[in-house]
C-alpha cells in the first residue's frame, strides 16, 4: 500500500526553506506543519504553505498524522528536541551535524533505537552527480591507489553573520566555527571517498572575527587508514571566497571536485569534465538549490516506508563529527589525535 510520509519542520531559520522545497517535491512525502519560537517565521511559513504552525514543541509533536520531524534548529539543541520527538514516536531527519559532539550524537542514536524510530542526518552533498562521479573514480580504481589529498573550504562570513545570531560561532550551540559548521560537509565527503582517518594533526585560530568564541581558520594533516595523506584547510575569512575543493591524487591519475565541477585526469591521457565551476560562498545560501536535499529526502522516506536504514544514518554521520572533534582536540593538545567513535 502506498504510504505518504508526513513531515513537520522544527526550526524555521535560513536552511528550513531548502528542507521545505525538498519535501514539497516528494511523491511519497508531504509537508505537514512547522514549529518555531519566532512569530515572524511562523507567519511567513503559514503565508507560503497554509499549514499549521506551533510555538509550543510538545503541541507540535502531539498532532495526529505527523510521521517525522526535520530538525533545523541550532546544533546544540538537536539532542533534546530529538529526544522528545523520538519518545513521541516520530522519525528524525536532522540537519548536519547530528549534534555538537560524538557523545551527544551517540546518546540521540540510542534514544531513537529504544523508541524504534529511524534517524537520518542531512549530508546532501553525497547525492550530487559530481560527488557520485568522484567516488566512482576512486572506488573503481581509475586513479589507482590514493596517495595525496588536498581539501579546502575557504569561504567568507562577515561579522554580522555571527553577531546577528545568538548561536553561531559558540561552542554550546554551534559546536565550534569554520570546521564544524562550514566544513563538515567536505570532511564527510573525504571520509566517504577515502575511508577512515587514523591520525589528525591540526591548528585552529580566531583571526578575523574577534567577537566569536570559536575558530574562523583551521589547518590539518589527516592520515587515512590506507596511508594516504591529506592537507585540509577551513576558513570563513577569505576574500574573495573560493570554491570548495577536494583533489585526490592517485598512482594513475587525479580526481578533482571544485565547487560544482568534477574533472578526471588519467595517466593515459583520458579526461572527464562535468558541470561548470561554482564560485566560493560568502552568503550561507549562495548557490544552494534543493535538488540534492530532495534526493536525500527521497531516500529517507523510502527507508521509512520500507523499514530500512537511511543511507546517512545517525551512526554513519558520527564519522565526520569524530574527525571534527579530533581537529579541535589536536589543536588544543598540540599533538596528533586519533578520531574516536
Amino acid at each position: 500500500m502506498f504510504k505518504l510520509v508526513s513531515i513537520g519542520i522544527a526550526g524555521l531559520g535560513n536552511i528550513a526553506a531548502t528542507h521545505e522545497r525538498a519535501v514539497q517535491a516528494l511523491q511519497n512525502g508531504k509537508l505537514h506543519s512547522a514549529f518555531s519560537r519566532s512569530e515572524q517565521n511562523r507567519n511567513s511559513f503559514t503565508e507560503e504553505f497554509d499549514l499549521p504552525t506551533f510555538s509550543d514543541y510538545p503541541s507540535f509533536l502531539a498532532q495526529p498524522g505527523l510521521d517525522a520531524v526535520a530538525i533545523c534548529t541550532p546544533t546544540g539543541t538537536h539532542l533534546e528536541l530529538g529526544r522528545l520527538a523520538a519518545e513521541a514516536g516520530k522519525h528524525l531527519i536532522i540537519e548536519k551535524p547530528i549534534e555538537i559532539s560524538v557523545e551527544r550524537g551517540k546518546e540521540l542514536i540510542e534514544i531513537c533505537r529504544q523508541n524504534g524510530v529511524k534517524l537520518a542526518v542531512i549530508y546532501q552533498n553525497r547525492f550530487s552527480d559530481e560527488a557520485v562521479k568522484m567516488k566512482s573514480a576512486i572506488d573503481s580504481g581509475k586513479i589507482g591507489k590514493p596517495v595525496m589529498i588536498r581539501a579546502a573550504v575557504k569561504w567568507y562570513r562577515d561579522q554580522e553573520y555571527y553577531s546577528g545570531s545568538a548561536w553561531r560561532g559558540t561552542f554550546a550551540l554551534d559546536g565550534g566555527g569554520a570546521v564544524i559548521n562550514q566544513s563538515i560537509h567536505t570532511i564527510d565527503l573525504l571520509q566517504w571517498f577515502l575511508g577512515d582517518v587514523v591520525s589528525v594533526s591540526a591548528s585552529c585560530a580566531t583571526l578575523t572575527h574577534p567577537a566569536i568564541e570559536a575558530e574562523d581558520n583551521a589547518v590539518a594533516i589527516l592520515t587515512f587508514a590506507s596511508g594516504a595523506l591529506c592537507v585540509f584547510e577551513a576558513s570563513t575569512s577569505i576574500t574573495p571566497p573560493q570554491p570548495r575543493l577536494i583533489e585526490v591524487n592517485g598512482e594513475k591519475g587525479t580526481a578533482l571536485l571544485k565547487g560544482n565541477h568534477f574533472s578526471l585526469s588519467l595517466e593515459d591521457g583520458d579526461q572527464d569534465d562535468s558541470a561548470p565551476e561554482a564560485a566560493g560562498a560568502s552568503n550561507p545560501l549562495a548557490g544552494l538549490g534543493f535538488e540534492n536535499h530532495h534526493r536525500q529526502y527521497q531516500q529517507i522516506v523510502d527507508a521509512i516506508t520500507g523499514g530500512k536504514e537511511p543511507v546517512v544514518s545517525g551512526t554513519d554521520s558520527l564519522k565526520s563529527l569524530a574527525i571534527v572533534e579530533a581537529i579541535y582536540s589536536s589543536s588544543k593538545e598540540k599533538c596528533a589525535v586519533t578520531p574516536i567513535l
